[in-house]
């Protein structure tokens, strides 16, 4: 059985003046128990939309979600016990501090502040972040302090399937790290299924067992880093996954992202 499964998924918008923005476009793809497949693509290529579909927050127009074989359009509240999601545009209680913020998931995840707090504590301790800034509200930490605390809030509960939206935006070379190392640590651990959607060719690369190349709402490519590197070889030459990503697009992520500006 698959941990996620899609087949033929499209997802349109509205604009304020009637044009139709195609999101999603027959995208197709799985990922395997215990597999880091990542999705590699710039701003407004569909990665946000895609992850909001999974997560169930948005319906699909057209095709099929499944979740460890269960239907995520029918059914879902039992898909949502399975997974858990760690945007960009995580949103929390800004004048609550971290660790009220953490224990408040922790709640609603059904997990009482007794059981909750060790786990808090270990969790930040792995991420990097300082266990006394843990008290400060969330409106006094920086973004990439409250993507680390998005982060923790997601692991509460050791998810199988994890749904990772751009994980490490805003972070410092050292945090970024930290959390990377954090990812590797949960899959071992848990033996979890995730979903990493980036824009970062290193991380993709590094943590990913299969990559997809993404644009337009469409997948043009997943396979594992090194096969599709060898795909765009030329003349015996095995490019870098930027120049794969270019040869595939026409673009480099940075110019594929300002052309959707």
């Amino acid at each position: 059985m698959k941990a996620l499964e899609l087949r033929g998924v499209d997802k349109s918008f509205k604009k304020r003046r009637g044009e139709v923005v195609r999101a999603l476009d027959g995208v197709s793809l799985e990922v395997g128990k215990g597999e880091v497949v990542g999705i590699l693509g710039p701003n407004g290529s569909g990665k946000s939309t895609l992850v909001r579909v999974i997560s169930t927050l948005v319906l699909p127009d057209a095709g099929s979600v499944e979740v460890f074989g269960t239907d995520a359009v029918r059914h879902p509240k039992r898909v949502q016990r399975s997974m858990n999601r760690v945007s960009v545009e995580a949103s929390f209680f800004k004048k609550l501090s971290a660790m009220e913020n953490l224990l408040y998931g922790a709640k609603l995840y059904g997990v009482t502040s007794r059981e909750a707090r060790p786990k808090i504590k270990e969790i930040l301790e792995n991420i990097g972040f300082a266990h006394k800034r843990a008290t400060e509200p969330m409106e006094h930490l920086s973004r990439g302090m409250q993507q680390k605390i998005a982060l923790a809030r997601a692991l509460l509960t050791s998810p199988v399937l994890m749904l990772l939206d751009e994980p490490t935006t805003g972070l410092d070379p050292r945090s970024k790290k930290d959390v990377q190392a954090f990812i590797r640590k949960i899959r071992q651990a848990h033996d979890s299924s995730i979903l990493l959607c980036t824009h970062d060719m290193g991380e993709a690369e590094e943590l990913c067992d299969r990559v997809g190349i993404m644009m337009d709402g469409k997948i043009l490519a997943l396979e594992r880093p090194d096969e599709l590197k060898r795909r765009y070889a030329t003349n015996g030459r095995v490019p870098s996954l930027e120049e794969t990503f270019m040869a595939a697009t026409g673009y480099s992520v940075e110019e594929a992202s300002a052309e959707k500006e």
